[in-house]
């Protein structure tokens, strides 16, 4: 009975990573052609409550105009190591960026939010400017930004 148990045990534990496989989602991003320089944007996971949980990307490479970005900066203040390569060029009005990652599946249908800060240098700040549920019924369809970001876009 112990041997059975064990090789039971040996079995789910081999068997578990195949089960719980992280879920390549991309994100589309196209900011709107609004008159200015590039934008800064935060791509990043909140709960249902919107409290911080994952930094997705941070499109701007001067960390000085991070404190713009100002809810994804607020939520991720202590976890700065975190979104260490996760960085790129900022991003030119109509201009689109695309990015896939490499999610948990318990994230979605689960109340996880995608959430995109905006920021333009000399023009304003726009924290949510894009609020999207994660779910499979919403992947696929564009959501209208609220401020630089024209439409964003989500699929698994």
């Amino acid at each position: 009975m112990k041997k059975l148990l064990l090789r039971t045990g040996l079995v789910a534990a081999v068997m578990l990573p195949f089960f719980t496989q992280a879920k390549d989602v991309t994100f589309t991003t196209t900011l709107s052609d609004y008159r200015g320089d590039g934008a800064y944007l935060a791509i990043y996971l909140t709960d249902s409550a919107g409290v911080y949980q994952k930094t997705f990307w941070v499109s701007g490479k001067k960390s000085k105009h991070f404190k713009h970005l100002r809810d994804w900066a607020q939520g991720s203040a202590m976890r700065r190591s975190e979104y260490d390569g996760m960085t790129g060029a900022s991003v030119s009005r109509g201009q689109t960026l695309q990015i896939t990652v490499d999610l948990d599946p318990s994230f979605i249908d689960s109340g996880y939010q995608v959430r995109v800060d905006s920021a333009v240098e000399d023009m304003g700040d726009k924290p949510a400017d894009i609020i999207a549920p994660l779910t499979t019924k919403g992947a696929a369809t564009p959501i209208n930004g609220e401020g630089y970001v024209y439409s964003f876009t989500y699929v698994f």
